[in-house]
């Protein structure tokens, strides 16, 4: 077995690791979610490639790359070497005084990936960052033009653009509003394009086409003149699980957004980054390019924080013409953060592991559609490339998910560790419109590496059936 490099501060915690919630100060950050008396996770110990190992010596496999962030893998000796090299040469660089050689080199490097249209990179912290940072350069952009009552943006129901206030407001999460609403200010919000759970009277395309209709309508209700933006994710991440809308939905919405004037961003942290099996998922789809690209997860793969708002070289000039873009943090243009994003960015490119993400992601896709028509609680599978998702239903004739009280996905989570298998699980709306979990190794992942996770699948599948009774 790969020799296990023990941490020196391991030595300073006491064996066995105590309970959540039972130490008078301190603890990990679990000790805020889970309730006093949870057993603790597992210690890492190390991580190599697409595997981990906890102190206690076994293994797991990483078939969600974390929270689908760690696209290029653990260890990697190119990301190691240029995190040393910067932090050793200057860790940190005010852009109010200096500029650095990796945000330049990552910025060329990052701009010629993306293509034409997304000449200039704003670099942040990461996902909930970014997509702040989208928004109000938006706004600017509109004021820079003559449009200052432009200020909605207008998001879909469900969907996840962040965690902090502003990525807040524009995310389609009707318990995260109702207990974070007095804080912030809600935006207006349209259907999603479901594939799956469709309503009565609809197939796919008619609800793509009705969805796109509903976005228009929102545009016209609220004042075309009043609305800046839409906001929406081209391949679903953790509120709709890999959701890949009908062609005729994206083509209608770069439409409309054209038509009233209103600038559409991508919300690419999940998708970005080569993860669908090419660099922009929005290349999926190409009558649908956005004004603004955000990525954040894959883009430091885990290596460091790391978020990016990728837009069009005009567009910023104007606004740097008009006083500046006013927005920033501490570490906005981090030579850390550069390095890394530029080593990562390399390392996906000159390995081809784009290419790695669509032909492997169709190996598990094929895997996982078998799994789907022999097993009685797969409903679904979703996705492009290696973001995929299964979800889990009670009923496969009528669609019909496990009760919340179940926690279906939680459920093959927790039996999938149990195996050495880790899956990265999600619930839309609390679970009242479905479970399922991500399958989104790195995409590093060779073939049999593929396989042995869908073999992992499968088993977890059957005995989380077996658990749930549904066996």
């Amino acid at each position: 077995m790969t020799e296990l490099l023990r941490n020196s501060l391991d030595d300073r915690i006491a064996e066995p690791t105590p309970a959540l919630g039972t130490l008078e100060r301190g603890e990990p950050i679990q000790v805020f979610a889970a309730p006093p008396g949870t057993p603790a996770k597992p210690r890492i110990a190390r991580a190599e490639g697409i595997y981990m190992w906890d102190t206690d010596g076994r293994r797991y496999v990483d078939a969600g790359s974390g929270p689908v962030a760690c696209n290029i893998g653990y260890g990697n000796r190119r990301v190691l070497a240029a995190l040393q090299t910067q932090a050793a040469a200057a860790a940190f660089a005010n852009p109010a005084s200096f500029e650095s050689a990796a945000n330049r080199l990552f910025a060329e490097r990052l701009a010629v990936a993306a293509g034409p249209g997304y000449e200039r990179v704003f670099v942040v912290s990461g996902g909930s960052e970014a997509n702040e940072a989208a928004i109000k350069l938006a706004r600017q952009m509109a004021v820079a033009r003559g449009e200052a009552a432009r200020w909605k943006v207008v998001s879909r129901q469900p969907s996840y653009h962040g965690g902090t206030l502003g990525a807040l407001s524009v995310t389609g999460d009707p318990t995260a509003h109702e207990l974070f609403g007095p804080l912030m200010k809600p935006m207006p919000k349209v259907p999603a394009p479901v594939t799956y759970r469709i309503p009565p009277g609809f197939d796919q395309e008619s609800w793509a086409e009705h969805c796109a209709e509903v976005l228009e309508r929102t545009i016209l209700d609220e004042g075309p003149e009043t609305v800046l933006a839409f906001i929406q994710e081209p391949v679903g991440g953790l509120a709709t699980g890999a959701l890949v809308p009908h062609a005729a939905y994206m083509r209608r919405v770069r439409e409309i957004c054209t038509r009233h004037g209103v600038m559409l961003i991508h919300d690419e942290v999940m998708s970005g980054g080569g993860r669908t099996g090419a660099f922009l998922s929005h290349e999926h789809w190409p009558d649908c390019r956005p004004d603004l690209v955000v990525l954040a997860k894959g883009a430091g793969a885990g290596y460091f924080p790391l978020g990016v708002v990728l837009a069009p070289r005009d567009r910023v000039a104007e606004v740097a013409s008009g006083g500046g873009f006013m927005h920033g943090h501490t570490a906005f243009g981090n030579p850390l953060a550069c390095a890394v994003g530029l080593a990562v960015l390399d390392e996906t490119l000159d390995n081809g592991l784009v290419g790695n993400a669509a032909e492997q992601g169709g190996r598990l896709r094929a895997r996982l559609d078998d799994l789907m028509a022999r097993s009685p609680i797969v409903g679904d599978v979703r996705g492009k490339g290696l973001l995929l998702a299964v979800e889990l239903v009670a009923d496969k004739a009528t669609k019909t998910p496990f009760p919340p009280s179940a926690v279906a996905g939680a459920t093959l989570a927790r039996v999938a560790m149990e195996q050495g298998l880790i899956l990265y699980q999600r619930r839309t709306n609390a679970g009242r419109d479905g479970d399922w979990v991500m399958v989104a190794p790195p995409l590093i992942a060779t073939a049999g590496e593929i396989d042995m996770i869908a073999d992992g699948i499968a088993s977890a599948v059957a005995e989380t059936a077996r658990r749930l009774g549904a066996a």
